[in-house]
């Protein structure tokens, strides 16, 4: 049997497939124009970020399971997967550690003006120091817009190791999984006017799509910072760059853009105030491996007749009549 992989993976995923004696196959290109050309005679794919079309999914002829590297499956077309029976899996959990992470260091990061004073120390400004314009996270508020795996980790680190209040925004969530980490469930309004730090981890959907925008952002404290770790279609990047230039708010910080990568002329590359980083909050060394070797297994699960862990399209298999 043949493995496609859309885009680079971590060798121990490989070496496990290998290990279950399929082929394993490289897309000459994440291009979906090329991927449809060569899913022909495939068995199973790995996908990271690629866009993972209805196109595709046309001219597969063998294929039976999609196996995402990461948790997000908005860049797959599930539906068109789901009526052609084949299984699309994911990988929860195992980049929650990483994730909250990073969460945590780009709110220190604001809080502390990491870049700011590094900057300033380099070009010969001490006395920036002077300006006492860096704040301590304690007892400080953090709303999450999302209470998922990440969410609720990001919650229980910042609330024992900082002592910050918690509000939750999760229309989903049981309140008391909120309470579980001494968090008060709340609506958005009452989260977005409360916190001095609001983090996204909610997944992208047709009702998560645009769901921060100016409205939103005047909501916020001046003194505010907001964080995305989700996707970059949740918040509206025009509306965060005029929050970010009029000082609606203090700062920003974002793993994830509405166009990836971005173009250099994007604005949000222009402001101080915010802190980039390419997508690549999942991607530490430890998780990277995790990551490989779920998504690997869950194509050699597939493959192999066995049932996987983690089938994200279930419910419409079912719907389809295909399981």
């Amino acid at each position: 049997m043949k493995v496609l992989i859309v885009q680079p993976i971590h060798e121990s995923g490989i070496n496990l497939l290998r290990s279950a004696g399929f082929d394993i196959i490289y897309a000459s290109s994440p291009d979906p124009k090329v991927v449809s050309r060569e899913i022909k005679d495939i068995d199973g794919v790995i996908v990271r970020t690629a866009p993972f079309t209805s196109e595709i999914i046309e001219q597969a002829d063998s294929l039976k399971v999609i196996s995402r590297h990461g948790v997000g499956v908005d860049n797959i077309d599930i539906e068109s997967a789901s009526k052609k029976g084949i299984l699309v899996l994911n990988t929860p959990g195992v980049n929650d550690v990483s994730v909250a992470e990073h969460t945590i260091a780009m709110i220190l990061a604001l809080s502390k003006r990491i870049k700011d004073i590094d900057n300033a120390v380099r070009i010969g400004n001490f006395s920036i120091r002077e300006e006492y314009s860096i704040i301590d996270i304690e007892g400080k508020t953090l709303g999450i817009i999302g209470f998922g795996r990440i969410g609720s980790l990001v919650a229980k680190k910042c609330r024992y190791a900082f002592n910050m209040k918690i509000l939750v925004y999760d229309p989903y969530v049981d309140r008391e999984k909120v309470e579980d980490v001494n968090g008060e469930l709340v609506d958005l309004e009452t989260l977005l006017r409360d916190s001095d730090f609001v983090t996204i981890h909610a997944p992208l959907s047709s009702e998560t799509r645009g769901l921060i925008g100016e409205r939103e952002l005047r909501l916020m404290k001046p003194s505010a910072f907001i964080i995305n770790m989700a996707r970059g279609p949740i918040w509206d990047e025009t509306a965060v760059v005029k929050a970010l230039s009029e000082g609606w708010i203090k700062g920003a910080g974002t793993d994830v853009f509405e166009e990836e990568p971005p173009s250099l002329d994007n604005p949000l590359l222009k402001l101080n105030n915010i802190i980039l980083s390419p997508h690549m909050a999942a991607l530490t060394k430890e998780c990277v491996i995790r990551m490989a070797i779920c998504s690997a297994q869950g194509v050699v699960d597939v493959l192999t007749g066995k049932t996987p862990k983690s089938i994200v399209n279930y419910s419409l298999l079912k719907k389809y009549g295909k399981i």
